[in-house]
């Protein structure tokens, strides 16, 4: 029998990954360095920014969040929500540029029960999709396969979020 160890998903299984180190909003305190590859954020626009994913359903699993924290859509001026839109939309060229995907899927999930893993920030998720990428391995063993290294990834994209 083979076994497929991912010992960094323990992270995000005991929900380590959902705060910042002193307890705070871990997406209020990504940011605090600007664009960084530690920390995998891309972009810093005025209101949102754009971070990778560090627990990724696929390499390029992108999110755009406000620098305002808040739960839900309503939380935030329609001058924020068009940033966000604007920085999806870019999301998206830059990733069908990198990775040439069949497709994107796109989506915020307000609240717990919706399935946001950070529900008090609102943020959207936007990731590629190529055909016949779904398998059991995560109903299975609770793991996905994610075929790049984060910083290889972040390496690759970076240069088109330094021309934005």
């Amino acid at each position: 029998m083979e076994h497929l160890f991912a010992p960094w998903r323990m992270r995000y299984i005991r929900g380590e990954s959902r705060t910042a180190p002193g307890g705070g909003c871990l997406l209020c305190d990504i940011p605090a360095m600007g664009v960084s590859r530690e920390r995998l954020v891309l972009f810093c626009g005025s209101l949102c920014y754009v971070v990778m994913n560090a627990f990724p359903y696929t390499s390029g699993h992108l999110m755009v969040v406000p620098h305002a924290h808040g739960p839900t859509m309503g939380d935030f001026p329609l001058e924020t929500l068009c940033e966000m839109t604007g920085l999806l939309k870019e999301c998206e060229r830059i990733i069908g540029e990198t990775f040439h995907p069949g497709g994107f899927n796109m989506g915020i999930n307000v609240g717990q029960a919706a399935g946001a893993g950070i529900a008090g920030h609102l943020h959207a998720h936007i990731l590629p999709r190529w055909e016949g990428d779904t398998n059991f391995l995560t109903t299975v063993h609770e793991t996905r396969v994610v075929p790049e290294d984060l910083r290889e990834t972040y390496d690759r994209l970076f240069p088109f979020f330094r021309n934005l």
